[in-house]
């Protein structure tokens, strides 16, 4: 941990929108006590070339048009600015998109510059400011290859018949469309004007501010959202889409063909806000909807306020991996409402959501569910200490270090099962009804701030701790925070979790198959069987469990991962077909990722394949899964 700044404790006034003091319930931290805290934590964003202690963005208003012959997005971003009286400049993020003009308020142009670029962050974007100026106008357009947006044909799409856009933002990658400060810590409000062709539809993650508009060929669709939120929350959907409410305040966004069999996968949403409220407080966001997106959506769901972005992979047509939405939904509190300040702190959004995530499960699912996904984090935790160095690896800390590399780097399993490692291992020395209440309040007093690590701990030892110095010792606080590996208190999985999958993982070494159980084993229990057989098998051994269980043509999504994994793991041929298919249809980098690793790292046998199949299945992929996979040397 480096040395506290001194100008830390400004940063964060000025970190803390305006707004928040409007929206913030009765007694959350003041910006002065955010300060204070602050100003003992290194709270500078290494992935944002923004000064915000000179001016900072306040208010972001797109006024585009979507151009899919083109491939880009174009017109103005009316930014509001917060600054000081002497400030000369303001510095914005920026990574491939294209400036034609810059004005004040008033028309008058104002000089700019982009400045070297760097491979991760892109350039900053230097706008020179008169004395007066409060207001930016900027006109550009985005680039074709835009990090955050992918474009697909009609054939790419569930319906073959109109093209389909999608925004993926997190971590940094608004940059390439959006011309603001990029941090996660400097928190804004935005609203947007978006115009696209007549027949197809635009959803933001924000509430609608008006009707959409027709005019001739082209339709325009407006969006404000009135609290402040980090920058990489804005997100953008266009295409053939239909909505089909699911309650009061729920309801999902689908292309028509996928609309029926997600809104059946969906239908206990509102059972989990309901969940969620009783645990965390107040939903602050109005209404929860969601939108299932075409499979080369990159990841499992993106907590987009107001609009979480999911992928089609969690359809299993029996709610089996319905988790995935109490998990996004969870953000709608960590992550949205107190969010961490730099991506060096991401464990406070994804460790406290999958903490939280399991608790809405436990209440909607049952106490059996929850402990059994709280199993397979913590072999999923296990597996990230040993891919990230073992324990003495620098990787392996929740507050990581992440300057001089992309942020996604970062974007690993510590955060996730660590960080909720890290949670239950607090409510277990302080009981649940005490750890609840403090969780609340943790989000009461940051609603829509952003926070640190060192934050975090100074709640816990002023609302929990309370000066008791055993408790202080037992929680082995900056140990679990800032030293790697997995402190001895770490609270283990519940044995009996699992007893009959344990079993039936012994008697497979033997050759007894668990035939009678697979049926009605849940995903969950298929998963710790698949994935807690010894990695290396024989092709008789293979043969017996594809046969037994039809592995090839499962249609779990996750299941079938974990089949290719140890069949690729094994040079097993006869699973190719399947994994050809798998690899070809949908872009989840979580899937696709590790299997083309894998793959290609096996000269002999796998490369060949992974050389024949990434070709073809590259063009449904996201950017940013691309940019990793083409250093694979495989086109």
């Amino acid at each position: 941990m480096t040395r506290p700044r001194l100008a830390a404790a400004i940063v964060a006034l000025m970190l803390s929108a305006c707004q928040t003091a409007a929206v913030a319930p009765p007694g959350a931290t003041s910006e002065l006590q955010v300060a204070q805290v602050l100003a003992t934590a290194d709270a500078a964003d290494p992935h944002s070339f923004a000064r915000p202690l000179e001016a900072r963005v306040a208010n972001v208003a797109l006024d585009l048009t979507v151009d899919f012959a083109a491939k880009r997005v174009g017109g103005t971003a009316t930014l509001d600015i917060e600054r000081r009286p002497d400030a000369r400049e303001i510095v914005l993020d920026s990574k491939g998109y294209e400036v034609s003009r810059v004005t004040d308020s008033s028309g008058r142009p104002l000089d700019y510059r982009f400045g070297a670029r760097d491979e991760n962050l892109g350039s900053p974007f230097i706008i020179q400011l008169r004395p007066d100026t409060k207001r930016l106008v900027i006109t550009y357009t985005s680039a074709p290859d835009a990090e955050a947006l992918q474009w697909l044909t009609p054939a790419q799409t569930a319906g073959k018949q109109q093209p389909f856009l999608f925004s993926q933002g997190q971590s940094i990658f608004n940059r390439s469309w959006i011309p603001t400060q990029d941090s996660p810590g400097i928190r804004q409000t935005w609203e947007a004007r978006i115009t696209v062709p007549a027949q197809l539809t635009a959803v933001m993650s924000a509430p609608a501010a008006a009707d959409p508009v027709t005019q001739g060929s082209a339709r325009t669709f407006t969006y404000r959202m009135p609290h402040p939120v980090a920058p990489y929350l804005i997100a953008i959907a266009v295409g053939d889409l239909k909505f089909q409410p699911l309650g009061p305040r729920t309801g999902v966004w689908a292309e028509p063909a996928t609309l029926p069999a997600a809104a059946r996968e969906l239908e206990d949403t509102e059972k989990m806000v309901t969940a969620a409220e009783q645990l965390f407080g107040p939903y602050r966001w109005g209404r929860y909807d969601m939108i299932v997106l075409p499979p080369s959506f990159p990841f499992g769901g993106m907590e987009n306020p107001t609009l979480t972005f999911l992928t089609p992979t969690f359809i299993a047509g029996d709610k089996s991996l319905v988790s995935l939405i109490a998990h996004e939904l969870a953000h709608s509190w960590s992550g949205n409402l107190a969010t961490n300040a730099t991506w060096a702190d991401f464990w406070l959004n994804e460790g406290t959501t999958t903490y939280a995530e399991r608790r809405i499960v436990e209440a909607i699912y049952g106490e059996k569910v929850a402990r059994q996904q709280v199993a397979l984090g913590i072999d999923a935790m296990n597996k990230a200490i040993e891919d990230n160095g073992g324990a003495a690896g620098a990787d392996t800390r929740l507050a990581v270090d992440l300057k001089g590399r992309h942020p996604d780097d970062g974007l690993t399993d510590i955060a996730y099962e660590k960080g909720a490692a890290f949670l239950r291992m607090i409510e277990a020395n302080v009981g649940r009804e005490r750890f609840d209440a403090f969780l609340r309040g943790w989000f009461d007093r940051h609603a829509f701030q952003p926070v640190t690590s060192a934050m975090f701990l100074a709640d816990v030892r002023q609302y929990l701790v309370k000066g008791d110095q055993a408790l202080e010792a037992r929680l082995q606080l900056e140990r679990w925070v800032y030293q790697p590996g997995i402190p001895s208190n770490t609270i283990p999985a519940d044995p009996q979790a699992f007893t009959d999958v344990d079993a039936a993982v012994a008697r497979a070494a033997t050759g007894s198959l668990p035939t009678d159980l697979w049926p009605g084993w849940t995903t969950d229990e298929r998963l710790r069987f698949l994935n807690r057989l010894p990695r290396k098998q024989e092709k008789a051994q293979l043969d017996r469990l594809n046969q037994a269980f039809g592995l090839n043509d499962i249609g779990n999504q996750e299941v079938l991962f974990a089949w290719l994994d140890l069949a690729v793991a094994n040079r097993y041929d006869p699973a190719v077909p399947s994994l050809e298919r798998f690899l070809t249809s949908q872009g989840r980098r979580k899937f696709v990722r590790p299997l083309l690793k894998a793959l290609a790292s096996d000269q002999r046998w796998g490369r060949p394949i992974a050389a024949r199949i990434y070709p073809r299945a590259r063009p449904i992929y996201h950017p940013m899964v691309t940019q990793e996979l083409d250093q694979l040397g495989l086109r």
